[in-house]
């Protein structure tokens, strides 16, 4: 922790961090109620918006990091992430109607959304000389840094909506922030040329490259850590739906619900360090996931009852031991190759938003939200149990 205050590019990767946070509070319990409810998708159309939003993040966040390892231009595949962010929230701002809700969120969106991969994609290299230990400390730190503004920004979302703002407010207001950061990569982000990490341009072509990381070592343990992480994306989705499906509860409380138990799992991730001494980094992982399937499984059952919100613990918990220890364990799988390292954390998420796409489409379509929950919770625990056999030897 220490030297992470005290190293300024520790520091300005933890600025970015915080910022990027900023975007994704504000947009992740919000964006289905603005597909479905603001700009008219129906569920199934809504599911298909996920689907394609996620198969062109992958495109992008595969491309870019590949890229990034054979011509190491990291500073100004930034700045183009950072210009995507802001046109698309800009886009929708100024024409406010599906047809820009679209175009911003399934074409523009995942463009800016490499920029997350590709800050943890430097600080692997920067952090290479360390031990991996040290590594995953300091890997889930910033991680927990990107999970602040969740405290902060959700509650003021929620007392925002209730309070009569319209749900478009979020676009230029993030806009803001977002050239804010802008501003931050722009004079902060060291040149290529001299940056303060070592880094070995990648010989392989970008076939060979895809090859590689779409070889069969990796890509099953990607694809069960995915399913493991489909409850996250399925919360994001299901949250804010079943709560408008149950008596007394609005945007106020999803908003609430999201501040309150990321708050937890920010203090959850700084424990993650020194629960490390004592268990193996994928035993966690697996614990983690048990904890976010238990709720899953109960949201839909409890959302109605105050009883509901005793669910903030073992998602906050669940959350705090999976999210910095995901990307380490996929950065380990191609070792020095940083910017493939961090397109499998993309590749993990098109497991995962795949997966919770399909899931809600026919969830919904079999009986409602509460189905789609509990199939996710399924698929968490199928995604932990095969992930620990497949990897028995090294958990």
């Amino acid at each position: 922790m220490m030297q992470l205050w005290h190293d300024r590019t520790l520091r300005f990767f933890s600025a970015c961090a915080v910022l990027f946070g900023v975007f994704v509070a504000s947009f992740a319990p919000y964006v289905s109620l603005l597909g479905i409810t603001f700009f008219g998708l129906s569920d199934q159309m809504f599911a298909l918006q996920m689907t394609a939003t996620l198969l062109v993040s992958v495109a992008t966040s595969v491309g870019v990091g590949i890229l990034t390892d054979r011509h190491p231009l990291r500073r100004v595949f930034a700045l183009i992430a950072m210009g995507a962010i802001c046109s698309a929230l800009f886009l929708v701002w100024t024409f406010g109607n599906l047809t820009a809700f679209l175009i911003a969120h399934v074409l523009i969106m995942p463009l800016g959304g490499t920029i997350f991969g590709q800050v943890f994609a430097v600080m692997r290299l920067y952090t290479s000389h360390l031990p991996a230990s040290t590594r995953d400390s300091l890997t889930s730190t910033i991680r927990a840094l990107f999970a602040v503004p969740f405290i902060i920004v959700l509650p003021i979302w929620g007392w925002a909506f209730d309070s009569g703002v319209q749900l478009t407010t979020l676009y230029p207001v993030v806009l803001l922030i977002m050239l804010a950061m802008t501003a931050l990569v722009y004079f902060e982000w060291p040149a290529d040329a001299n940056a303060p990490w070592t880094e070995e341009k990648s010989t392989l072509s970008f076939t060979q490259s895809l090859r590689e990381v779409l070889a069969s070592n990796i890509v099953w343990r990607l694809f069960w850590m995915g399913a493991i992480h489909t409850g996250s994306t399925l919360m994001g989705v299901l949250l804010a739906l079943v709560f408008s499906e149950a008596s007394g509860r609005g945007p106020g409380d999803v908003g609430f619900f999201f501040g309150t138990f990321v708050a937890l799992e920010v203090v959850v991730m700084f424990t993650v360090s020194p629960l490390l001494r004592y268990m193996r980094r994928l035993h966690i992982i697996a614990m983690g996931a048990a904890f976010y399937a238990v709720f899953l499984g109960l949201l839909p059952v409890l959302a109605p009852f105050a009883l509901v919100w005793v669910l903030i613990l073992p998602v906050a918990i669940g959350g705090g031991l999976l999210y910095g220890l995901t990307i380490t364990y996929l950065q380990d799988l191609l070792g020095s190759r940083a910017g493939a390292g961090a397109s499998l954390v993309a590749l993990q998420r098109l497991v995962s938003e795949g997966l919770a796409a399909v899931i809600f489409a026919l969830g919904t379509w079999l009986g409602g939200y509460h189905i789609a929950a509990f199939m996710g919770a399924f698929v968490i625990i199928a995604g932990a149990v095969s992930l620990l056999w497949i990897d028995r030897q090294n958990s």
